[in-house]
């Protein structure tokens, strides 16, 4: 794919528009939301990555700025212009807005080139071909123009289908989960290479994903979704390192979770005493350790443990310890070759950065 990169065409889109959601409300049927008074912009030339799990109306929002679906609620505006609200409903063909569906479907029956032109109703034939052929380059994919899609690979197709979306030079790109068909091995490169196009073309680009890496590869910002509600929305370094809830912690990486009270702005569990931050004292807490959050040794550490059980993954091994205080067994992922010897018994010591507290809601990681 590095080949193909190398002799693009780079041209770029007409402009980069800022994409608003003000208040946007859906439901399918009366008294049942799917969305709920989410308020989020995609800035200019920003690629906005849409996180959550099946559910979280990730999509249904991606619908409503295609103008596939009409919101219930709320208003949608580009670059201060209102498209979609009270008394206004602006057409898909004419939001300019470009969309790469999670199938990619490609019509079987036209070619490669066939199908970048089908949008380009706007332009004669031979303008239209010709604007298809510098999407395809810009995809490395010109010498397949007279293939047809069943010839191609799973990540040309999406970069077929990609090509078909930029054609038109869309002021905002909607991606929906386009690298969940991939395999995982072809799924990276793929990725790297979709997003040097949407950095090339500086189309505003908003990705649905479920999965917290790959927004975290991707996206300038990152929107958490959880039933039809927007828990936190901010950079990856942002909601990593300060996630705004258990469940948002929990969707970045794997926890080990204790409960507590707090006393003398403490939290008290089995693996040490934390800082409850701005807890007050009396209230119920819960404290989070990620699994990459230990040390391990033979020899010293804060808290003793013993190894049920031992997983080779690779970079790194996936313990399951047992904890004295504890019913469950803790998790942790440490280097391979931290734990030298073949002994049960070992210690633990807790890296500070890598334990969250919260005030307990009842929800879950």
């Amino acid at each position: 794919m590095a080949t193909a990169a190398a002799g693009r065409v780079t041209a770029g889109v007409s402009f980069a528009a800022r994409l608003a959601f003000e208040h946007v409300g859906h439901a399918f049927t009366a008294g049942v939301p799917t969305l709920t008074d989410i308020s989020l912009t995609a800035e200019p030339g920003e690629v906005l990555c849409l996180l959550g799990p099946s559910g979280s109306g990730k999509t249904t929002l991606l619908r409503i700025a295609a103008g596939i679906e009409a919101q219930t609620k709320g208003r949608l505006l580009i670059n201060d212009k209102v498209i979609a609200g009270p008394g206004v409903f602006v057409p898909p063909e004419k939001r300019s807005v470009g969309l790469v569906f999670q199938d990619y479907a490609l019509f079987p029956h036209l070619t490669i080139l066939e199908n970048v032109r089908f949008g380009l109703t706007a332009l004669s034939r031979e303008e239209a071909r010709g604007e298809a052929m510098i999407s395809l380059s810009r995809v490395g994919l010109e010498r397949y123009a007279e293939s047809y899609p069943h010839s191609l690979s799973g990540g040309e197709q999406q970069r077929v289908a990609l090509a078909r979306a930029i054609a038109p030079r869309p002021a905002v790109l909607l991606m929906d989960e386009p690298f969940s068909g991939l395999d995982s091995r072809l799924k990276d490169s793929v990725r790297a290479e979709t997003l040097a196009i949407l950095r090339q073309s500086r189309a505003t680009a908003i990705v649905v994903t479920h999965d917290a890496e790959e927004a975290m590869r991707m996206g300038d910002r990152i929107a958490l979704l959880k039933d039809g509600r927007l828990v936190q929305a901010g950079t990856a370094n942002e909601i990593y390192h300060q996630p705004a809830s258990l469940f948002a912690a929990g969707f970045f990486s794997e926890l080990n979770v204790f409960a507590g009270r707090v006393a003398g702005g403490r939290v008290e569990t089995p693996l040490g005493s934390f800082d409850a931050g701005a807890i007050g004292d009396g209230a119920q807490a819960t404290v989070a350790i990620r699994l990459s959050g230990f040390d391990v040794s033979q020899t010293h550490g804060q808290t003793p443990a013993r190894v049920l059980s031992r997983r080779f993954l690779g970079v790194v091994e996936l313990l399951e310890l047992a904890v004295p205080g504890m019913e469950q067994p803790i998790r942790a992922r440490v280097r391979c070759g931290a734990l030298s010897g073949s002994g049960p018994e070992i210690w633990l010591t807790v890296r500070g950065a890598d334990v969250l507290v919260f005030e307990r809601t009842g929800e879950s990681a």
